[in-house]
């Protein structure tokens, strides 16, 4: 499971897909303008939603 962690001040939540039940994965998202956002994608049903935020920025994930 992807867990990801605020770097100001260390909250870090995991996330599953309420479809599936399966944790989401860490993956990105290509945009026509050629940038990467990065995303969390379910396995199975392959929805996808933009990664959380916390203190006002994107949480990051390692994988």
């Amino acid at each position: 499971m992807a867990t990801y962690s605020c770097a100001k001040c260390e909250m870090s939540v995991n996330a599953s897909c309420a479809k599936c039940n399966l944790p989401l994965v860490n993956d990105s998202l290509a945009l026509p303008d050629g940038s990467n956002v990065q995303i969390s994608r379910c396995p199975q049903c392959e929805g996808k939603i933009k990664s959380p935020m916390c203190c006002g920025s994107d949480m990051s994930c390692s994988i």
